[in-house]
């Protein structure tokens, strides 16, 4: 699994509409290794567009039978941050 996430980090990074794309890891989660992305884009058009993409579709076909669980993902909305 950790193989197929980092496989995203090159071809996500350079999309145009990608603002971050950080790779995580927690030994500490209750059932073993989680793995984390935090994803910041332009804006929701760059969000599809990047669901649209073959790497996109390539990772979600490979990655699903690995899962212990569903992906869960957490839309976030910004409220003092920093800019790089």
């Amino acid at each position: 699994m950790e193989s197929i996430l980092r496989g995203m980090i090159g071809s996500t990074r350079s999309e145009p509409g990608c603002r971050r794309y950080d790779f995580y890891r927690s030994a500490l989660a209750p059932s073993g290794t989680m793995f984390c992305l935090v994803e910041r884009y332009a804006d929701d058009a760059a969000i599809q567009a990047h669901r649209e993409t073959d790497h996109y579709k390539n990772y979600r076909a490979r990655i699903m039978d690995l899962l212990e669980r569903p992906i869960e993902v957490t839309a976030l909305e910004p409220l003092d941050e920093r800019s790089a």
